[in-house]
């Protein structure tokens, strides 16, 4: 491996044959360079969708209130489902394999805050401490909201921090009172979310918002996390909420349009397996491009070995076994496929990264290829180089002292 005179008359071979290596391990570059391409951009898109999932809990589950379709047990169809706080409490105590649960209202009518002189419109919601999981809620200073909150009713607000530098200005906001709708509620947390649009809005407890807005017990929606539950054990936590909120409000289980259920654990997992999928697409198309350049670099070292029968012979007459006839011209085919399939990798490598801070958006995000990538391509090139070789290598390895000599 590491003999001079193997490698002298290797560069010395490549030497006389410049252009045609070149456009040999020009193809081998090539098949490399778009395989790092195109993994790169699909690892890109993946951690654009991933960073739009994980902005809210990838566990949780969503249930929101529809219209029923088919009738049941004597009940016509297009009854709305109305959901009270009583679906919280039933949901909370019949359910221990879940966490983080709450309940959401929405003042929608009016959404108009302010502090002293200055006013803002925001999205007020109204919710249960669960929801700080549920959407990955970053508390800066202060705190979220908590069960005594809930209990008694409290007038306070987490606000994020966007609404606080738009109503306060560089004064602080812990502790002071902005007023919702003109009532006046107390500011107890700044919070980052991850999600533009919810760095929107405030977060003031349901059972006020009841109280002060709407006067009665209706909620929006209810959503919960399912701890460590995989996609089919979250398809039956899914089943069993969809079974009792159909006994509940008379409606069949099977009616889809009754209620809706997002399931984030499912489709985070439908995600996963897409993108694995389109992993697999990518390197299919890229192993088929670099195989492309290992037939050129096989043809080429046939047509080395053809061109240099009468040395070869002239090396098994002075006593060069086969071994090292077939060790000289796989090494030679290893050079220029790693050669060219090096140079490859690192303009591929090289153009994500020079790429990569001008390509960002919410759903394309931090085109890389990470390490395992450059190893599984390193050995990839040994592999191809190897096989490139092997059919040159053993042609050389049969030629007959006798027979080379006379070749003309």
């Amino acid at each position: 491996m590491f003999d001079i005179d193997k490698w002298q008359e290797i560069f010395s071979t490549i030497k006389k044959n410049k252009l045609r290596t070149f456009l040999t391990g020009f193809s081998v570059a090539w098949g490399i360079f778009m395989l790092i391409i195109l993994l790169g951009s699909g690892r890109g898109l993946e951690n654009g969708v991933r960073k739009q999932f994980e902005q809210d809990a990838t566990n949780s589950i969503w249930v929101y209130r529809g219209q029923t379709s088919v009738p049941y047990k004597g009940l016509k169809p297009g009854r709305q489902i109305r959901f009270t706080n009583e679906d919280y409490n039933y949901t909370k105590k019949n359910n221990s394999n879940i966490e983080n649960l709450s309940a959401r209202l929405n003042v929608w009518r009016q959404r108009n805050l302010s502090y002293k002189s200055e006013y803002g419109n925001y999205d007020i919601v109204s919710v249960h401490p669960g929801t700080r999981a549920l959407e990955n809620i970053k508390i800066i200073e202060g705190r979220f909201l908590n069960n005594i909150d809930i209990n008694e009713s409290r007038k306070v607000v987490a606000i994020s921090l966007v609404v606080k530098n738009a109503l306060f200005k560089d004064e602080e906001a812990l502790g002071k009172y902005l007023k919702i709708n003109n009532i006046p509620f107390k500011v107890i947390g700044l919070f980052e979310d991850g999600s533009e649009r919810d760095n929107q809005r405030v977060y003031i407890p349901v059972s006020a918002a009841q109280k002060i807005f709407t006067g009665g017990i209706e909620i929006n929606n209810l959503a919960f996390t399912a701890g460590n539950a995989d996609a089919a054990e979250s398809i039956k936590i899914e089943d069993e909420i969809r079974a009792q909120f159909a006994n509940r409000h008379n409606f069949d289980k099977n009616d889809q349009r009754a209620i809706y259920i997002n399931n984030n654990v499912e489709e985070y997992k439908k995600f996963m397996n897409l993108f694995a999928g389109i992993r697999i697409f990518v390197w299919i198309i890229g192993v088929g491009t670099i195989i492309a350049g290992i037939v050129g670099v096989s043809n080429i070292m046939l047509i080395v070995v053809k061109e240099r029968t009468k040395e070869i012979g002239i090396r098994k007459a002075i006593g060069a076994t086969p071994q090292s006839i077939i060790g000289l011209i796989l090494l030679e085919s290893i050079a220029i496929t790693a050669f060219a399939g090096y140079v490859g990798l690192v303009l591929g490598v090289g153009l994500l990264e020079l790429i990569s801070p001008h390509v960002q958006s919410d759903f394309f995000l931090n085109p890389e290829a990470d390490f395992r990538i450059a190893v599984s391509a390193t050995i990839l090139l040994i592999i191809s180089g190897t096989l490139a070789g092997f059919v040159p290598a053993r042609k050389a390895a049969a030629i007959k002292p006798i027979d080379a000599l006379r070749d003309e």
